[in-house]
């Protein structure tokens, strides 16, 4: 079974400067837990509901503290990003830029491999650059159960 035949293929995308307000209201509205980030056409990353309930977490002291005592262990640039997803307002500022994308053309058992070894259960399929659909760990038990 290869992956066009079960990503879903009407894709719910949203723009980079969505707010995180209107992303968290469309995933609950349309019951999804992620979506392509597209800005003309062009597939910029995805954001998934990690990002808005990360995006969302109080910081008190002892977090603040861990966050501080972080900067130190986590090295500059990963700090800043999380710094970055605390107090973001825009899809931009919480999107995955570096994504798993999966072609339509990939088996479903290549596709679950590629998904478990990199961690990542919810990825664009591309082809020839453009968006035609996104799989999810959902997909794939679907895809299992049918067999």
């Amino acid at each position: 079974m290869l992956v066009k035949e079960v990503m879903t293929k009407n894709v719910i995308s949203v723009k980079p400067e969505t707010s995180v307000h209107e992303l968290a209201e469309l995933f609950v509205k349309k019951g999804i837990s992620g979506a392509p980030v597209v800005d003309k056409g062009k597939l910029l990353g995805v954001v998934l509901e990690e990002g808005v309930i990360f995006q969302d977490k109080k910081v008190h002291l002892p977090t603040f503290m861990h966050i501080s005592m972080g900067f130190f262990t986590l090295g500059v640039k990963r700090f800043e990003e999380e710094v970055k997803k605390i107090t973001a307002s825009a899809v931009s500022e919480i999107m995955e830029k570096d994504m798993v994308t999966l072609s339509g053309n990939m088996t479903i058992e290549d596709a679950a491999t590629l998904m478990l070894e990199k961690e990542v259960y919810y990825c664009p399929v591309v082809e020839k650059e453009k968006l035609i659909g996104v799989v999810t760990k959902k997909d794939i038990v679907k895809a299992i159960a049918q067999i």
